[in-house]
C-alpha cells in the first residue's frame, strides 16, 4: 500500500520554525505538539535562520516587493508632472538615467 507524502504550507513551517527559534519548548516537545519529526523542525528552523539575512541584504522577495510597490498611477503622475524634464533631455523611447521613467 502506498502512502502520500504528507506536505505542509509555508505558513505552517514558518509559525513552527517561529516557535524552534523561540526556543520555548524543545524540538521534541514541538514535534509532539505539531505532529512533525524533530528533524523536519530543526530543518526549518535552519532554513529561516539562512532566510533571514537576505531579507535585510537587500536581495529576498520582501526587499524586491517594497522596492516595485509604486503602483502604476503613481508612475504616471511623476512622469506628468516631469514631461518638460524628460521630452527636453531624452528622445521619445528613452530611458532617463535620473530617474529611471521612460519617455514617450
Amino acid at each position: 500500500m502506498k502512502t502520500t507524502r504528507k506536505r505542509y504550507s509555508a505558513d505552517f513551517k514558518a509559525k513552527v520554525a517561529l516557535e524552534a527559534i523561540r526556543g520555548d519548548l524543545t524540538l521534541a516537545e514541538l514535534a509532539a505538539k505539531h505532529g512533525v519529526h524533530h528533524t523536519m523542525i530543526a530543518a526549518w528552523k535552519r532554513q529561516a535562520i539562512d532566510g533571514m539575512s537576505s531579507t535585510f541584504a537587500g536581495t529576498g522577495d520582501a526587499a524586491r516587493s517594497a522596492s516595485e510597490s509604486v503602483d502604476s498611477d503613481d508612475a504616471a503622475h511623476l512622469f506628468r508632472s516631469d514631461r518638460a524634464h524628460h521630452s527636453e533631455l531624452m528622445p521619445p523611447g528613452r530611458e532617463c538615467l535620473i530617474d529611471g521613467l521612460v519617455c514617450h
